[in-house]
C-alpha cells in the first residue's frame, strides 16, 4: 500500500547518504548525506521544526504571533516552512550577501525580509543578530527564535542527525566534517556522538577569514576577515560552539570552495551550495592527513539552486576575483561580457523594439549593441526606447531597432590607452570596442569600476 503523508513537515530528515567517489580519499571512504533533499532544501529544515515546536510546547508562542530571526537564508527557510503550516508571521533579517534565489524564494513564501549590512560585527547596530533583537523588543506578540543560543538547535542534531548517521554507516562512521554557523550542528552530533561513539572525530571545516578554526585549535581570539560563502563561518564564538570532539579544523577559501562544490556537481551530480564546498576541502585535506582508514561523513547542507546567480554563474566569479579568463594586457581585459565566447547580448537591426526590450528585462541590462554580420551598426538603449514610445505610441514596439537606434558610436581599438576610456565614460558615453576585425564588447562606467576595484584586491 502506498505511504501518503498528511503534512509536507513530515518529510523532514532521514536524508540519503551516498558515497562519494570523484575525490581521492583512499584508502577512506568519502560520504555525503544529502540535506539538500529535505523539504526546504537544507540541514536547518531540522531546527525549524524543532525550535517552533519547542517554543509551543514550552508555552511562549501561539498561532499569529510574529517569529523574528537572524539568518544567513537556510534557517529562515527552514523556519518559514513550519511557519506557514503552523500560522505564524515571520520577520527575517538577513545580511546583504544572502543570495537573490533565497531572497525570492522567502519573500514568495509570505516572509517579511529586513536587509542590513554584511560588513559590520557583532555590537554593531546593522549587525543582523542584534537588529533582530531590536526588533523583537520593538513588535508586539513576537518571539526572537535566536537559532545561536537555543538549545532546541543542537537538540534536532542530537535526536535526528546523529542517529541517522550511526545507521545508515552501520555504525562505521569514524569522522564528520562540519561548519559552524549557529553550531548548532557541531553541538548536537558532538553530544551524541560523545554517548554512543566518543571515538568519532568532529572535523571543522572553516571559511578562510572565520575565527572559528583557530580558536577550536588553540583556544585563541583571532581578528575576523570577511568570505563569500554563505551559512558557515563566524566573526564570534557561538555559545553553542563544543569543541569537545574537534582534533583537526582547516580554513578553506571562498575559491576552493566554489571550485569543488562546481566540481561535485559536473563529476557527481549532486547540486550542493557554498557550504558544502568548504566541507568537501575540508574532509580531502583530514583524508590526507590521517593515518588510518576511515569512514568519513559530510553533508550537501543545501541545494546549490539557490546560488545559480552566484557560484554557479562564471560572470559573478569572473568579477569577483575568483574565475580565471585570457588577459591580453588592453581594453579587453575591461570587457565584463566579451563577443569573443558569445556572452555579451546583441540585437540585430531587423529585430523589433519589443525583442530589444525584453532582453533589456531578461539580462538586466540597459543598452544593446546593434550587430549586422559581427560589425556593430548601432547602439540602443533605454532612453531610445523611451523616444521611440512619446513619438510613436505603442506601435514603436513593432518596429525595427534600426529606425530608432544611436548610430553616433563612440569607438575604440581594444590598444586604445585607459585614460581615453575614463575620458569617454565621464562623458556619459558608452566605449565600444572594435578594431578593423572585429567586435569585442561594450565597456559601462561600472565595468571599469568592477576592474579598478578588481585588480586592487587582487593586488
Amino acid at each position: 500500500m502506498a505511504l501518503i503523508h498528511q503534512d509536507i513537515l513530515e518529510l523532514v530528515g532521514n536524508t540519503p547518504m551516498v558515497e562519494v567517489k570523484s575525490f581521492n580519499v583512499s584508502p577512506s571512504l568519502l560520504l555525503l548525506k544529502l540535506e539538500s533533499q529535505n523539504p526546504g532544501g537544507s540541514i536547518k529544515d531540522r531546527i525549524g521544526i524543532s525550535m517552533i515546536e519547542g517554543a509551543e510546547r514550552e508555552g511562549k508562542i501561539k498561532p499569529g504571533d510574529t517569529l523574528i530571526e537572524a539568518t544567513a537564508g537556510n534557517t529562515g527557510l527552514g523556519l518559514a516552512l513550519v511557519a506557514l503550516r503552523k500560522g505564524y508571521k515571520l520577520l527575517l533579517v538577513v545580511p546583504d550577501k544572502m543570495s537573490q534565489e533565497k531572497i525570492f524564494h522567502l519573500k514568495a513564501m509570505g516572509v517579511e525580509i529586513v536587509m542590513t549590512r554584511s560588513d559590520v560585527e557583532k555590537g554593531h547596530p546593522e549587525y543582523y543578530q542584534d537588529y533582530a533583537l531590536r526588533l523583537s523588543k520593538e513588535i508586539p506578540n513576537s518571539f526572537y527564535i535566536n537559532q545561536f543560543d537555543n538549545p532546541h538547535n543542537p537538540r534536532a542534531h542530537e535526536t535526528t542527525t546523529g542517529p541517522e548517521i550511526m545507521e545508515q554507516t552501520g555504525g562505521a562512521v569514524g569522522a564528520v566534517v562540519v561548519g559552524v554557523g549557529s553550531a548548532g550542528t557541531i553541538g548536537g552530533l558532538t553530544r551524541y556522538f560523545l554517548k554512543v561513539k566518543p571515538s568519532v572525530e568532529i572535523v571543522l571545516a572553516d571559511p578562510e577569514g572565520s575565527i572559528l578554526k583557530d580558536y577550536s585549535l588553540t583556544g585563541q581570539y583571532t581578528s575576523a576577515g570577511s568570505w563569500a560563502v554563505e551559512g558557515i563561518g563566524e566573526d564570534f564564538v557561538p555559545k553553542q560552539f563544543d569543541k569537545t570532539l574537534v582534533k583537526h579544523a582547516y580554513s578553506i577559501s571562498d575559491k576552493e570552495a566554489f571550485e569543488l562544490a562546481r566540481t561535485l556537481l559536473r563529476q557527481e551530480g549532486i547540486f550542493a551550495g557554498s557550504s558544502t564546498g568548504v566541507l568537501l576541502g575540508a574532509a580531502l585535506r583530514y583524508a590526507k592527513e590521517v593515518k588510518e582508514p576511515k569512514t568519513i561523513v559530510t553533508f550537501a547542507c543545501d541545494t546549490g539552486s539557490k546560488y545559480l546567480s552566484k557560484m554557479y554563474n562564471d560572470y559573478w566569479l569572473i568579477d569577483n576575483g575568483y574565475l580565471e579568463r585570457p588577459r591580453y594586457g588592453d581594453l579587453r581585459d575591461v570587457i565584463a561580457r566579451s563577443a569573443l565566447d558569445r556572452s555579451v547580448v546583441t540585437i540585430g537591426p531587423d529585430d523589433t523594439i519589443n525583442q530589444a526590450l525584453y532582453r533589456m528585462r531578461i539580462y538586466s541590462i540597459s543598452q544593446l549593441p546593434v550587430v549586422r554580420d559581427t560589425k556593430v551598426v548601432g547602439l540602443l538603449d533605454e532612453y531610445d526606447v523611451m523616444v521611440a514610445l512619446e513619438k510613436e505610441g505603442a506601435e514603436a514596439f513593432q518596429h525595427p531597432v534600426s529606425r530608432f537606434m544611436s548610430t553616433n558610436l563612440i569607438t575604440l581599438q581594444p590598444q586604445a590607452s585607459f585614460h581615453e576610456l575614463a575620458e569617454i565614460l565621464k562623458q556619459g558615453y558608452t566605449a565600444i570596442i572594435v578594431d578593423q576585425e572585429r567586435f569585442y564588447g561594450l565597456i559601462t562606467k561600472i565595468d571599469y569600476i568592477n576592474y579598478l576595484r578588481l585588480k586592487e584586491v587582487l593586488r
